[in-house]
Order: C-alpha cells, then sequence, then structure tokens
C-alpha cells in the first residue's frame, strides 16, 4: 500500500472531485471513481493502465530513449553507465556491452530503501533517543549532582572551623598555663618583698625603743642593718605575652580549603553499530534439570552471584562472604568489615566483589583483599544492588523512617540517577525495609523484586514506568506473591524466586506470565544469579543450597 494513502486520508476523483476514488490510472497518476473511468479512458490514448486505488503506483515509470522516440528504457549498459532500450541494445554502439534491468535494479533499490527507513526508524532514531534520554537524566541530574559538590564543601568547611576551634582553645590553654606562671613568678617576688618590709617594720621598732633607752650597753652595741636593707631588690620585670596573628593571603586560605576541579568536557566518539537480532534464540525446556547442588556453608544462605563461569560468590546472615567453585569447595571467604552480615553482593566487571552493609548505610568494594568504602549514605540504608551493562551500579535503599524507597545509579561513587516517583508523583516502590533485589535487562529496563509490595516493578532506562507483575492464577501456588531475587538472561526473560510458594516463575520482557519452574525440588528459594552461559543459581535459604540449573534449550 502506497504510505501516502491511509484510511484517514480517502482518495478524491480527480475528475469530479466529489466522488470517492475506487479506481487509479497508473499511467496518468489520477484517482477515479467508477464513473469517471470512461470519461479518462474516451481520449483514445492507449496507455492509460487502471488499477485499483489500493495498488496504485504498481506500474513502473521507465526513463524515455533520448536517441529512439517513445521507447522506453528498461535496461541500464552497465559499459556505459546509462539507460538504454530494446533498440540500444542491438545497435553497434553497445554491442558486446553487458545489460541489467532496470525492474531488479528498481526493486533491488527499492528494498535498500525500506531497509534505510525501518534502520533510520527502528534502530538509528532509538540510538538518537537513547543519547537524548541520556542527556535529559544528566541535566535532570544536576541539581543533585552540584547538590552535592556543595555538601562536600560545606563538610570541609565545618572541618575547617573544627580545626580552628581545637587550635583557638589549644592556644587559650597555653595562655592559661603561662598566667598561672606569670603569676607565681610575681607572688614570689611580692612575699620576699614583704618578709624585708616585715623584717623592716620589726628593726624600726626597735630603733624606736632604743632612742628612748638609757641603756649604754645596748646602745653602744647597736648595729646599723640599714646598709643591708639599702639594697633594693631587682625590678621585676615579666611581660604579658603578645598573640601575633598571622596574615593570611586569600591563595593560602584557598590552598588550605582545597580546590574544584575544572569543567571538564570531552567529546567521545560514538560508534553506530546496528543491533542485530538475537538469531540463537533459545526456547524454555519443558523440565528444566538440575545440573548440580552446591553446598554454600552458610546457616540461613541469602545471595549469589557469580564470578566467572567455575566460581560463584554467596552470603547469608553472617559476616562471612563466601567463594566456592561449582564443585562446592570453598576457594575463599572474606569478612564485612563492620561485622555485620551483607544485605547483598555483586561483581563488577573486573571482578572485584561489592556488598552494602546497612549498619553502617555504605557500599564496600573488596579487590586484592583490600577493603573500601565507596559510597556513604546520609538518611537512607542500602540494601540490595547491581551492576549495568555499562558498569554502573544501580543500589535499592529506603530512608531511616521506612516510608520511601528508591533506586540510585551510580557512576563509580557519583550518583547520575534517582529513580522513586511514576509519572502522577506516586512512589514506584513500597517504603519499607523489606528486600528488594535488582536486576538490569538485556533492554536496559531496571527490574526490582519489591517484596513489600508482592510485585516485579519493571521501568525502563529514564525510569519510566513499564509494568507491575504481581503473579500468576494457580491452582497449586495458594500463598501471596512475595518476589525475594530476581534475573534476568541473554533472551531479555525475566525470573523471580517466589520463597513461600517454593518456585521460580519466568516472565517475557513485556511482563508476560511464561512458565514455573517447580520441578526441582526448590525450597525456599531465594538469592538468583544467571551466568554467560544461561545457567540459572537459585539459593534455597533453609537448605544452605546453590542449585545450578538448566532451564534453556
Amino acid at each position: 500500500m502506497d504510505p501516502d494513502y491511509s484510511a484517514q486520508d480517502v482518495a478524491r476523483c480527480d475528475l469530479c472531485k466529489t466522488a470517492i476514488a475506487q479506481s487509479y490510472c497508473d499511467f496518468c497518476h489520477v484517482n477515479l471513481c467508477k464513473p469517471c473511468i470512461g470519461e479518462h479512458i474516451s481520449d483514445a490514448y492507449d496507455k492509460h493502465k487502471i488499477v485499483p486505488v489500493l495498488q496504485r503506483k504498481s506500474t513502473l515509470i521507465y526513463p524515455k530513449c533520448e536517441t529512439h522516440q517513445n521507447e522506453d528504457c528498461k535496461y541500464q549498459c552497465q559499459d556505459c553507465s546509462i539507460f538504454v532500450c530494446s533498440h540500444c541494445m542491438a545497435s553497434l554502439t553497445h554491442s558486446g556491452h553487458k545489460f541489467r534491468n532496470l525492474e531488479e535494479l528498481f526493486s533491488s533499490s527499492k528494498k535498500h530503501i525500506q531497509y534505510d527507513r525501518e534502520e533510520l526508524d527502528n534502530k538509528i532514531m532509538q540510538e538518537y533517543k537513547e543519547i537524548a534520554i541520556d542527556l535529559e537524566n544528566k541535566i535532570a541530574n544536576l541539581d543533585v549532582e552540584y547538590k552535592n559538590l556543595k555538601t562536600e564543601l560545606s563538610k570541609q568547611r565545618e572541618e575547617i572551623h573544627r580545626e580552628v576551634d581545637n587550635a583557638i582553645h589549644k592556644m587559650e590553654k597555653e595562655i592559661d598555663e603561662i598566667k598561672v606562671k606569670h603569676h607565681s613568678i610575681l607572688q614570689k617576688h611580692l612575699d620576699e618583698i614583704k618578709q624585708l618590709q616585715s623584717l623592716m617594720q620589726q628593726t624600726l621598732h626597735a630603733l624606736n625603743e632604743m632612742e628612748e633607752s638609757n641603756e649604754v650597753s645596748s646602745i653602744i652595741q647597736y648595729s646599723s642593718k640599714n646598709e643591708e636593707f639599702r639594697k633594693l631588690p631587682p625590678k621585676v620585670h615579666v611581660s604579658v605575652p603578645k598573640f601575633i596573628p598571622k596574615q593570611t593571603e586569600r591563595e593560602e586560605l584557598c590552598r588550605l580549603i582545597g580546590k574544584l576541579t575544572p569543567l571538564s568536557t570531552t567529546l567521545e566518539e560514538r560508534v553506530f553499530t546496528a543491533k542485530k537480532p538475537n538469531t540463537s534464540v533459545r526456547d524454555l525446556l519443558a523440565e528444566p534439570k538440575v545440573l548440580n547442588t552446591i553446598k554454600a556453608g552458610h546457616a540461613y544462605l541469602r545471595s549469589v552471584t557469580c564470578l566467572n563461569e567455575e566460581q560463584i560468590w554467596t552470603s547469608g546472615l553472617t559476616a562471612d562472604i563466601k567463594c566456592s567453585n561449582i564443585q562446592g569447595v570453598l576457594q575463599k571467604t572474606i569478612k564485612t568489615k563492620s561485622g555485620e552480615m551483607p544485605w547483598d553482593i555483586a561483581v563488577d566487571t573486573t571482578g572485584a566483589l561489592l556488598y552494602c552493609d546497612l549498619e553502617t548505610r555504605s557500599v564496600y568494594k573488596v579487590n586484592k583483599d583490600q577493603t573500601e568504602e565507596i559510597i556513604v549514605l546520609q538518611g537512607w540504608k542500602p540494601i540490595n544492588l547491581c551492576f549495568t551493562s555499562s558498569d554502573d551500579l544501580l543500589v535499592t535503599m529506603y530512608s531511616d523512617d521506612e516510608t520511601q524507597s528508591k533506586v540510585v545509579r551510580y557512576s563509580g561513587s557519583t550518583v547520575t540517577q534517582t529513580i522513586q516517583f511514576d509519572d502522577e508523583g506516586q512512589p514506584l516502590y513500597s517504603g519499607n525495609r523489606y528486600i528488594k533485589y535488582i536486576s538490569e535487562n538485556r533492554n536496559l529496563d531496571i527490574c526490582v523484586a519489591d517484596c513489600g509490595a508482592g510485585a516485579v516493578v519493571v521501568v525502563n532506562q529514564a525510569g519510566k514506568l513499564k509494568f507491575r507483575y504481581t503473579g500468576h492464577p494457580s491452582p497449586t501456588k495458594n500463598k501471596p506473591f512475595k518476589p525475594r531475587g530476581i534475573t534476568t538472561d541473554s533472551q531479555g526473560r525475566i525470573l523471580t524466586s517466589d520463597y513461600d510458594n517454593h518456585c521460580i516463575h519466568i516472565l517475557d520482557t513485556d511482563g508476560q506470565f511464561l512458565c514455573y519452574i517447580d520441578h526441582c525440588d526448590l525450597r525456599d528459594p531465594f538469592g538468583l544469579c544467571v551466568d554467560n552461559n544461561d545457567s540459572l543459581f537459585v539459593c534455597e535459604q533453609n537448605k544452605d543450597n546453590v542449585k545450578k540449573i538448566r532451564y534453556l534449550t
């Protein structure tokens, strides 16, 4: 059908201008109603071609031959690169030349045009849409990022104020100590003067008595002490210490506070890569098979994540995070820095382990036996996390008062996106401390198993709600759907564990229920992960088992 024609744009007859056209002259390119067809072809012109209106423009319009009048050029001379008619082909000019059928070339070019249109519409424009969404997200998060920057500056100000107060307090204490010494020196000299004054007073009293006395012996034996008193004590000079303030230059003060890195703008070249459809489509097995059962060594098993094809990390209710091979042999054990249980674990593209600690409100990174605190939250507590295909970190968290929950995207330690509300301003996730395992799908959707809400909540990369899955009616699954773990596979399918009904739900990319995994003797399934071969690993919480399950063909 001609894309210019649609039910909303009814074609009218080009002759009478009123009736609806049922036919079309594919040579003259006019719409015709039935009564007007006869009038149109009555001019004795023999090239009219009347077709149904829905088949209009199906007749090819060939270029006219410049050499042979009224002849259509239906071929192309490959040697001369010009259009030719049948007479030209037979002429000496094109003797021995190769020709191509223009109808075939037209068909080939049409297919190329169709491919270009579909690629532009479905792929290239989608790439630009994703780029625009990414830029919009960056713009939307500017306020948060610059607020965080100011918060860091404010922390430095408080730290400098604290150090200044400590320094002033230390100097004030030093002044008090100097004052005590100063007082002691002056008091000592004052005591000596008072002692001499007392001695002089006694001497003066004795002299007064002697002046009144007539006793010869005492008067003759008198010995003067004035010579001793004439030796005045040295004058004491104890100077009060002076405070000499240091003149601080503005540049020096700025260096003390720190510095801002300049705004860095780089343009990274993008290369468009046509996303090929997944040709290795893998169907679901009618009956999934348990390939292996691994004893994880936890009393209360919760989370599992794949390190590689041969090793997995697991965690439970203790501070131990254990690495085992798929035969169940323990390879390594690390302990959380706080000594508290990790609420979730994940592995980045370098193989480093990350875990979130509820008690310290932090996310830690363990690399080469070194543990580093990379994210510290204020007013929020991290509960679950996962890595994206672009190596961003997604963290689910809830507020201290347990009334709000959100998903935060980090690039390194920098917040780049916050997902919390839908388009109507309503919370996307339940506001409580229940676990909210998270996974990114191959189409970049963000999938959260919201246990408290009894739903799998899926948003697109921009954080727009796509759907909520609240379970599938089943006569054998009687308990409310409260999902625990969640993961996705190479086919874009979503897998989530139904703890109370002892099964795994498998959904398609759009949230449509596909099937259960409930024939593998699963008990209390909790954390999930899928390796690069689409093998499913399931934590059985109370049995300390990690079951490796094959569920795809």
